[in-house]
């Protein structure tokens, strides 16, 4: 049956399929990063709100769906799985990095805590206590662009040429290559040219986590 919650969640299922937010599936779209979100599903009196057909067309031509393979979601029987049948994986938190530098959403191991999170589901090969952060700007290009997720895991070994993000004690958080480590502090070259390498003490990182997956 189509429904407004029905179609909705469509548009949520389809944007997990590619490890993306709904805000990330909109921006691949080409459309307002906040189209898809909770907000702006119903109008300011509580009514349910539907997505434009316009919309639809976009996330189509986005991800290279078709219009059948969407109402398979619609209609909660996936036909479209890469010549497999696609099982659900587990959903882990999903934060933007701006909002990762404020307070609240970490403990002090960098382990996601508190609210705010939106969900993603969780790409094969992630372990247990990984999360996701969601590119923003254009500081990691070209590596990662705008709307890219990574896939971040707090508890995985770091060693030398890892990719890793890096919280400051400041509140900045930053993705890069660890150059190198000592007791003392830590080298991090940029992803990109434009950016400076950086050399960061001990004393002034909260946590860093090896990104173990991102979407490209």
């Amino acid at each position: 049956m189509l429904s407004h919650e029905r179609v909705w969640a469509a548009i949520d299922a389809l944007a997990a399929e590619h490890s993306l937010s709904a805000s990330g599936l909109a921006k691949r779209a080409g459309l307002d990063s906040t189209a898809f979100n909770k907000s702006k599903r119903l109008s300011a009196d509580g009514r349910p709100r539907w997505p434009s057909t316009e919309s639809l067309a976009k996330i189509i031509e986005a991800t290279g769906v078709t219009l059948v393979d969407l109402f398979a979601l619609v209609e909660e029987h996936p036909r479209r799985s890469v010549g497999r049948v696609r099982q659900r994986r587990p959903a882990v938190p999903l934060l933007g990095f701006a909002q990762a530098g404020a307070g609240g959403f970490f403990d002090d191991a960098g382990f996601p805590v508190g609210q705010g999170w939106e969900e993603i589901e969780l790409p094969a090969g992630a372990g247990e206590g990984s999360y996701a952060l969601q590119v923003q700007g254009d500081s990691m290009l070209p590596l990662y662009r705008d709307g890219d997720v990574l896939i971040v895991e707090p508890g995985a070994q770091v060693r030398k040429g890892d990719r890793v993000v890096v919280k400051i004690i400041s509140g900045e958080v930053t993705a890069k290559v660890l150059a190198s480590r000592s007791a003392e502090a830590i080298e991090l070259v940029s992803l990109n040219p434009a950016h400076p390498d950086r050399t960061v003490s001990m004393a002034e990182i909260e946590w860093m986590a090896r990104i173990v997956w991102a979407s490209q």
